[in-house]
């Protein structure tokens, strides 16, 4: 049999080669978009400071309203200004930040704790495992956006407020999907052997367990970055977010909400921003899934 032939028979050489010619080139482009947007985020609310082109807390009167440069504007304001004369594109940028902030504490924090509740409730099992996931039912029984809603009404509006409502309603999700994970993998033989090779339960799930549910984490994480922003989106919106104000998109969106019908940029053009962004995340997570996924990787 010749090398080619032997090959082409192999069914783990057929099943995980990787994908040459316009296949190829296409997943990637199809990647490259998102990561591109996702970086202009990240840069455009990091450098806020720098890039802005105002204060976006500035107040101009005799500004307020401008429209968009493409739409009759100046460069002096290139997305124009809101009711009372703020620079639209500074607000924005600045807006960006504040997602950031409330993304990079948010997402880590409640991945965090959701694994570890996940991890000791499926290894554990008995009444700590019941527990555990009584709690979860709990949690994951709430009306998501009613406790939020609740929580913000007692606690008034404020951006550690948010930061709290987000981590106590996200982590939830992680622990479910962790826990299931860990009770297929706990019955898998490298586990039944370490435990019979005397090793401790926290040393198997460091070394055997966490290593296996690393990338459905991963993964998570990703499609839960559009979710917290949505959700810190709407809280401002709802006036239980951050206080008034503040630039956030959520806020621009219920602020221009009242002068909507004789000018169109102030509302949506922060809706924009938050569209593209939440579509860009749920993109960037199903090229993870389907990289980091063996069952789904010879598919593309």
């Amino acid at each position: 049999m010749s090398e080619r032939t032997a090959g082409i028979d192999s069914p783990i050489d057929v099943e995980f080669e990787e994908p040459r010619g316009p296949f190829r080139w296409r997943r990637w482009l199809g990647l490259s978009l998102p990561l591109a947007i996702a970086l202009v985020f990240v840069l455009a609310g990091a450098l806020a400071d720098v890039l802005a082109p105002h204060d976006p807390s500035f107040v101009n009167l005799g500004a307020r309203l401008e429209p968009p440069v493409f739409d009759g504007g100046t460069w002096e304001h290139p997305l124009g200004t809101d009711d009372v004369g703020r620079d639209i594109l500074s607000r924005l940028m600045h807006g960006a930040r504040l997602s950031l902030i409330v993304v990079g504490i948010v997402v880590p924090g409640s991945a965090l704790f959701g694994t570890l509740v996940g991890m000791t409730s499926g290894w554990k099992g008995g009444a700590t495992g019941q527990i555990l996931m009584r709690i979860v039912d709990i949690q994951l029984a709430l009306p998501g956006i009613l406790f939020a809603l609740l929580l913000g009404s007692i606690f008034g509006p404020s951006l550690r407020n948010v930061i709290i409502i987000l981590l106590v309603w996200t982590w939830s999700g992680y622990a479910r999907l962790v826990r299931a994970e860990v009770l297929s993998l706990r019955e898998r033989d490298f586990t039944t052997a370490s435990r019979a090779l005397g090793a401790g339960g926290w040393w198997i799930m460091r070394k055997h367990l966490f290593p296996n549910v690393v990338n459905t984490v991963v993964i998570i994480m990703t499609l839960e970055v559009a979710i917290v922003i949505q959700v810190e989106a709407a809280l401002s919106f709802l006036g239980v977010g951050v206080p008034a104000g503040t630039a956030s998109w959520g806020r621009m969106i219920t602020e221009g909400r009242e002068v909507m019908i004789v000018a169109w940029w102030p509302i949506w053009l922060p809706g924009l921003a938050l569209l593209i962004i939440s579509l860009t995340g749920n993109l960037m997570g199903d090229w993870l899934r389907d990289r980091l996924d063996p069952r789904l990787r010879h598919l593309h």
